[in-house]
């Protein structure tokens, strides 16, 4: 279960990789910075759910609770590409990279990582998974 948890989370790495080019492609020259973030962070939450309510009947959890635990390596894995690959592979500043979470001023980032940890658990209970 673990790998196939793993196999998930890299396809979705990959969607939202392809997200974020739309995102500085199309949205932001069309719709400007914040609304296309606002706009993009959405539509990562809507990619993430539908994907976990597709896939998660392959990775097969045995309980809802083994579910939030997918959801618990999505989310750490997530955070950890975040900052790490954020940081020394791409060269941004820590400082702009924690600025994605501040919601104060319209980031809403946070909602991505709240949707990789909570879709397993709700696509479990909804498809009543056993």
């Amino acid at each position: 279960m673990l790998l196939k948890t793993i196999v998930i989370w890299l396809l979705l790495m990959i969607l939202a990789i392809g997200n974020a080019a739309v995102r500085t492609t199309i949205l932001t020259p069309w719709i400007g910075e914040q609304i296309g973030h606002i706009m993009s962070t959405i539509i990562l939450c809507v990619i993430i759910f539908l994907v976990t309510w597709f896939f998660l009947l392959w990775i097969n959890p045995v309980s809802a609770r083994n579910a939030l635990c997918i959801g618990l390596i999505w989310f750490i894995m997530t955070i950890a590409f975040e900052f790490m690959a954020g940081h020394y592979l791409f060269g941004n500043s820590w400082s702009k990279l924690f600025a994605d979470y501040n919601i104060f001023k319209g980031r809403i980032w946070i909602f991505v990582l709240l949707t990789n940890l909570l879709s397993p658990r709700i696509v479990f209970v909804l498809r009543q998974i056993k």
